[in-house]
């Protein structure tokens, strides 16, 4: 038997179908090695040794490895290809005991026949710079997670986290809001005239300049000079310019260039977006054929095309729309400087599934995105569409209004849908897209033209509007923060931790969530910022795809973080035996507060938990410790629980109500400790001197 182990459980029949009876097909379902949860694991004097453990929620899957492996007798690591997938795939030759430097590792682009036979065909080693990346970015995630989180836990609240990526995307949420709220509206007016020709039909011109330079009004008394200085003078055609204008298809998608288009032209969900683009990936049932992936690998920043596709859309092109559709040579897209490159642009299998073949097949939204994806790479193959262009300036006095108008030449890739005729030669102001017209009457220089009326309209300067998921995407690409792989989980955790929240489509930072980012600019502004961000994902870049020496990275981090954080203190040794080996316990802290760890770790890897004991439990005698609710409320509860489920919003005393005999309990009343009977039916309190409360009913 030969074993082949993948990621991700779904996409484990559609490469079982390629495969003969020979060989097993199983799944990891993720990482199954991580850094321990309550420790940081990391020993930072030690060459940033990691001490790794197997998941709790792993430990099944794990078994079930080791028990397949020892049967196989060849077995090939199929992880997804990218860091992640080269990280995991270098932890099974950890757990199953195989040599990374054996050529085990195969790896596809897409779920077909072709590629995996390919994959199978040339095995190689385990690539270690892509694993020393990966465990780089995971070291210095872990530090400045243990480092600054308990910091601002004990400034804010408990439970708050801080993140290397996640905090500097709330940044830019945070820092949008502010500029919202500095915004001072500028009043401005647009002024456009309504021309004609002889009997030609209307067409809309827009004031552009004043004695020949770029004019504006910007109040009303304005307007009422230029209409009056108007009135006396004449239009006169200045300057005709007729161009034949070129629009050219833009890149297939990236990543991010889909969640964005997904995100705003389908109206999904950043999550639902890539649950979905996850299932086309690993397959979908189509009927008798069983599970069929419909696209190429999901996690990419590139805009490349494989040459075996541009030949396949070059004849679907040819087939379906006629050979002067096809452009002379491939059309090519630069790719992004900051751009790793390493698996080509978002695109179909196979352009012979057309959305319309699979569409009984597909759920509603799988349907839509696999129809935007494929005609998005389609559209990208074609050639580009053409206009006659033509943009008039005309002259009354010292006032210019200018007007442009286009007419199709050849619609080239505009002919795939109506959508894609949206598409423009260059961004346009909104004043410049109210004087653009779809065709003009025939103009030279010298004509004169009459006006009809000319419309005014008062207008305010806005700010940037909120982000969307969208344009938080790109606003995270364009400055470097983040990778693809990314961009989903470090948006989605700012609105699961309540950092951010949704008004409509828009993000909008909760009180929780710039209450964070001031505490973390005010102290760590030269950690969580743009630049230092941007610069470490180079860096784990240049680790990744040119060997950049990974321990010196996490050596220059580290010894920035702890000049602006302070050294990690040495942990304060306890008078408490280890009740696992008897060593003493040593204080420790983790993100979420203080605990006991053992000092004989990691030999003995014991911990407890730090309990203040308030009381003795009045319904055992337990102790009764200080507990905190989900929500960060503070409560008292008995230490024994389960055994023993007392528990109470109020610190539980020692003695008995002189009334009912109940057990009294302290609490504040006013900022002032109070006893109070625990019977909500006797009502007695007195203060802490003893002074007793009549309450209406002792005399």
């Amino acid at each position: 038997m030969k074993l082949v182990i993948i990621e991700g459980i779904g996409k484990r029949d559609t490469i079982k179908k390629y495969l003969g009876s020979e060989y097993e097909v199983v799944a990891t379902k993720g990482h199954v090695r991580d850094l321990p949860q309550k420790t940081i694991g990391v020993n930072v004097r030690n060459n940033f040794e990691m001490q790794y453990t197997i998941m709790p929620d792993k430990q099944e899957i794990v078994k079930m490895l080791r028990d397949k492996s020892s049967q196989a007798e060849q077995i090939y690591l199929a992880t997804d290809p990218d860091r992640e997938g080269e990280a995991i795939s270098w932890h099974l030759c950890n757990i199953l005991n195989l040599d990374p430097g054996a050529p085990i590792r195969i790896e596809f682009n897409e779920i077909t026949k072709n590629a995996i036979a390919k994959g199978l065909a040339n095995p190689r080693a385990i690539d270690l710079n892509l694993v020393n990346a990966q465990q780089t970015r995971r070291v210095i995630d872990r530090l400045v997670g243990y480092r600054v989180s308990p910091k601002a836990c004990k400034a804010i609240s408990p439970n708050m986290s801080a993140g290397r990526v996640q905090s500097v995307a709330l940044r830019l949420v945070v820092d949008r809001e502010n500029e919202i709220r500095n915004f001072v509206p500028q009043e401005y007016w647009s002024m456009i005239a309504n021309l004609f020709k002889g009997d030609s039909d209307l067409f809309r011109a827009s004031l552009a300049k004043f004695k020949g330079k770029k004019y504006v009004p910007s109040c009303r008394d304005d307007v009422d000079n230029v209409l009056a200085a108007l009135a006396s003078n004449k239009y006169i055609v200045k300057n005709v310019k007729k161009s034949l204008s070129k629009v050219k298809p833009s890149a297939p998608f990236t990543t991010s260039t889909m969640q964005q288009d997904a995100l705003n032209k389908l109206g999904l969900s950043l999550k639902k977006v890539t649950s979905c683009a996850q299932e086309l990936y690993e397959g979908v049932t189509l009927g008798s054929e069983g599970k069929v992936a419909l696209i190429t690998y999901i996690r990419t920043d590139s805009v490349r095309v494989a040459p075996e596709a541009q030949a396949m859309a070059k004849d679907y092109i040819i087939n379906n729309f006629g050979s002067q559709y096809v452009p002379k040579t491939p059309n090519v897209f630069k790719v992004k400087n900051s751009a790793q490159d390493a698996h080509e642009a978002i695109r179909p299998i196979s352009l012979d599934r057309t959305p319309e073949s699979v569409k009984q097949y597909l759920s509603n939204e799988n349907y839509k995105l696999y129809k935007l994806i494929y005609n998005k790479f389609l559209a990208s193959q074609m050639s580009e569409a053409t206009f006659n262009s033509v943009v008039v300036e005309i002259d009354n006095g010292d006032y210019t209004f200018k007007c442009s108008g286009k007419t199709p030449v050849f619609d080239g890739f505009m002919k795939l849908s109506a959508s894609n005729k949206k598409e423009k030669v260059k961004e346009d102001s909104d004043d410049e897209a109210e004087s653009e017209n779809n065709k003009l009457p025939e103009l030279k220089e010298g004509d004169e033209v009459s006006c009809k009326d000319i419309e005014t309209k008062q207008k305010f300067t806005k700010p940037n509007p909120r982000y969307t998921e969208a344009s938080l995407v790109k606003e995270m690409e364009e400055k470097g923060i983040g990778r693809p792989a990314t961009y989903t989980p470090t948006i989605t955790l700012l609105t699961s931790r309540k950092y951010v929240e949704k008004e409509g489509k828009f993000l909008k930072p909760t009180e929780i969530g710039e209450k964070l980012i001031a505490f973390l600019i005010k102290g760590y502004e030269g950690l969580f910022n743009v630049h230092f961000t941007a610069d470490m994902e180079g860096k784990l870049d240049k680790i990744a795809n040119e060997g950049l020496d990974y321990l010196g990275v996490m050596k220059k981090f580290n010894d920035y973080l702890e000049k602006l954080v302070g050294q990690p203190v040495e942990p304060e040794m306890t008078d408490i035996d280890c009740d696992k080996c008897g060593h003493k316990m040593v204080k420790r802290v983790s993100k979420y507060g203080e605990f006991l760890a053992c000092s004989n770790y990691p030999a003995c890897k014991n911990i407890q938990n730090i309990y203040k004991v308030v009381a003795k439990c009045p319904k055992c005698g337990g102790d009764v410790i200080e507990r905190r609710s989900k929500n960060g409320k503070i409560f008292y509860g008995c230490k024994e629980y389960p055994k023993c489920d007392f528990i109470s919003w109020e610190i539980p005393l020692d003695e008995k109500c002189p009334k009912c005999g109940s057990y009294m309990t302290q609490k504040e009343f006013y900022g002032k400790p109070r006893k109070k009977c625990s019977n909500a039916e006797c009502g007695h309190s007195e203060s802490i001197s003893n002074k007793v409360v009549d309450n209406g009913e002792n005399s």
